[in-house]
């Protein structure tokens, strides 16, 4: 359910996973491998609970391979709310508007990458032009609005601060598309209820990708939006006028609550494991079980 999705989420956002020893992960790794209750996430064990705490903030579940400490989920946090603080400044110059965005969506585009569906095979150089290009083109679709405003000086409060919003909510939907296009070219791993695994679907990548796109803009539009409206009504107020420079504490504190609250909100919409229905996907993959459903890892 989406209420055990959050409360999971809350526990792997946790800050302190970004710290933890290989040592430690690798150990985690063998308890759940000879531990005969380990197949149970809800045991009542302390020690399984926490090693499975552990493998899913760390590991990633189609290679099996350690996730970077910095593109972990729990490191998405700390990274973005001050970029998009930054993101959403008014333009003082052309490398203030500049280096945060190709920042943000560098980061970004890493980190759709890296927690992506990895169950296919895909060559280096095609991946590093994929993300090349979801850099640059979603960098150029940040700095549009900061250019329009610097060039034509908007002057109506309300478009000069909701237009920066709705750039970013569509560069982040087309950066996560661009980012993990191969998940649909390529096809994703399903597999049935016991976790055998029975072809690559294109239909389920396409789907994977759509639902994490939907919650990334969620997440930047809810998280932009909301500072920006706080600001609004906190620049009328006698305490802003006698403490000008408060506003940008205010608009910071705000960003990072917000984010803070909506990053395991917009992880937990969908489940990280998605069902298709055997009928809409390929007719080829079709005679290879009689189940009514099959399951994919959508990624993060």
């Amino acid at each position: 359910s989406f209420i055990r999705r959050l409360l999971q989420w809350t526990e792997l956002l946790d800050p302190t996973n970004v710290f933890i020893s290989v040592e430690s992960i690798e150990n985690s790794r063998q308890l759940l491998c000879t531990n005969k209750d380990a197949s149970n996430p809800a045991s009542g064990d302390q020690r399984i609970q926490e090693a499975w705490k552990r493998s899913l903030a760390t590991v990633h579940p189609d290679s099996s391979n350690l996730i970077p400490k910095v593109f972990r989920p729990a490191a998405f946090l700390p990274f973005m709310a001050p970029t998009v603080f930054l993101s959403m400044m008014p333009p003082k110059g052309i490398k203030s508007v500049i280096l945060p965005q190709v920042f943000f969506y560098t980061y970004m585009t890493a980190f759709n990458s890296i927690n992506g569906n990895r169950s296919y095979t895909c060559k280096p150089v095609e991946r590093s032009l994929l993300m090349a290009g979801a850099v640059v083109s979603s960098t150029f679709l940040g700095v549009v609005p900061h250019f329009i405003q610097m060039k034509y000086g908007l002057t109506n409060p309300w478009i000069k601060r909701l237009l920066p919003v709705v750039f970013l909510v569509q560069a982040n939907g087309m950066n996560v598309y661009m980012s993990r296009n191969i998940e649909s070219i390529k096809g994703i791993a399903v597999m049935d209820k016991e976790g055998n695994v029975l072809g690559h679907s294109t239909i389920a990548g396409t789907k994977a990708v759509r639902e994490t796109a939907a919650s990334r803009t969620v997440l930047f539009g809810t998280s932009a939006l909301i500072p920006e409206v706080f600001t609004y009504f906190f620049k009328r107020t006698q305490f802003f006028l006698k403490n000008p420079g408060s506003l940008w504490i205010l608009k910071l504190s705000c960003t990072v609550l917000t984010m803070g609250l909506m990053v395991p909100v917009s992880f937990s919409i969908f489940p990280q494991i998605g069902r298709i229905q055997c009928c809409s996907r390929e007719e080829k993959m079709q005679p290879s079980t009689e189940e009514t459903e099959i399951f994919y890892h959508r990624g993060v």
